[in-house]
């Protein structure tokens, strides 16, 4: 009877422990139990600046179509261009910093905000080109939001996005979601910086995430998603998953109990 109820109490304890607690799955509570509003406070966020292997897509235009074609690498008529047009007619950031444009030749934009880029853009053109009364319209962009996920999620890989903007949120919503083996509670996120790389974990299950600097993304972030510890032990996400391993196991130990006795 003892060995009974020994065995009744490991079993509830295996499928209490192995379960995944609803805490662990659902985004953004509120742990301190306050307001909600009073939690949330702006961002700061910094513009980004511009690194090696950004490519960027660079439109000029005037009153005169005619001439900004020469310092174009796309047709006039081009539009709803595609990831890989893009990645092919947009401008590389090499290895020293630079991008060629076509006539302006090589500008060194490392460590440049987009908007920096685009007023040196304009300056150059309004002092070898053109004429202020050209009007001539700069608009420079990253040719798509990339970031790389991995882990647990529905669909790892490098995505790109295009918008000017990206929180972790969208990104893991873009990518199928965490999967319920997966860790919310310590997303990792690897980002590229001048002076190398930082790496930091975030907490996507507490609302107080929205207040971190990694909450919005940066081009070329690398997110990961760890696994839970029940992923490991492999007795099931939900309570009749464990229940079944655990009925499972003492079907073979029984069996195996009654055969030796023979």
């Amino acid at each position: 009877m003892a060995k009974y109820l020994f065995g009744l109490l490991l079993s509830i304890s295996v499928l209490f422990s192995s379960c995944i607690s609803t805490r662990d799955l659902v985004y953004l509570q509120n742990k301190n139990e306050t307001d909600v509003e009073t939690t949330i406070s702006a961002v700061a966020s910094k513009p980004y600046r511009l690194q090696t292997n950004d490519v960027l897509s660079i439109n000029i235009k005037a009153n005169d179509p005619k001439l900004v074609e020469i310092f174009s690498t796309t047709n006039e008529g081009e539009s709803g261009q595609s990831e890989s047009t893009l990645y092919f007619n947009g401008f590389t950031v090499d290895d020293h910093g630079n991008i060629r444009m076509p006539i302006l030749g090589e500008l060194n934009v490392i460590g440049y905000t987009l908007d920096e880029v685009r007023q040196r853009i304009e300056k150059q053109l309004l002092a070898e080109y053109f004429k202020k009364e050209a009007n001539i319209f700069v608009i420079v962009k990253l040719a798509g939001f990339r970031y790389t996920i991995n882990g647990e999620v529905g669909s790892t890989g490098t995505k790109v996005l295009f918008q000017e903007q990206v929180n972790i949120m969208e990104a893991i919503a873009n990518s199928g979601d965490i999967t319920l083996t997966g860790n919310r509670k310590e997303v990792t996120i690897i980002r590229k910086t001048p002076t190398g790389n930082e790496m930091h974990d975030i907490d996507l299950t507490d609302i107080n995430v929205v207040n971190s600097p990694y909450f919005y993304l940066q081009p070329n972030d690398y997110i990961y998603v760890k696994p839970l510890k029940q992923k490991t032990w492999g007795t099931g996400k939900t309570g009749i998953e464990s229940l079944g391993t655990v009925l499972t196991l003492l079907s073979l130990a029984t069996t195996a109990f009654l055969l030796l006795r023979r």
